[in-house]
């Protein structure tokens, strides 16, 4: 249960959490983006099974890749490409946690 409250915390209550602490003024928008960073689970439908609650996403699923977490870095480096950098490696972070939780 806690591994399923911090991984699904991490995918859902976070992003809410990080646009109405450090984007107030654009919460919405903010808060909306950051929760569309679930969308990179679509390399999950490529997968056999579809769903397994003990594989680990990173390093097996293609947006889930350490190439693809690069590229998920490098659009913190720019003003315009920020926040959907912060909403892909926070959905990293939640399946990083998910990871360790595993053990």
């Amino acid at each position: 249960m806690f591994r399923f409250i911090i991984h699904y915390g991490l995918h859902f209550i976070a992003p809410v959490l990080i646009a109405h602490f450090l984007f107030r003024k654009d919460f919405i928008k903010v808060s909306l983006i950051l929760l569309l960073g679930i969308v990179i689970d679509v390399d999950h439908l490529w997968a056999s099974p579809v769903f397994d609650p003990d594989r680990c996403s990173i390093g097996f699923h293609f947006f889930h890749s350490y190439i693809a977490i690069a590229l998920y870095l490098l659009l913190l480096f720019f003003k315009r490409t920020r926040i959907f950098g912060i909403a892909l490696l926070l959905h990293i972070l939640a399946d990083i946690a998910d990871c360790l939780l595993m053990s």
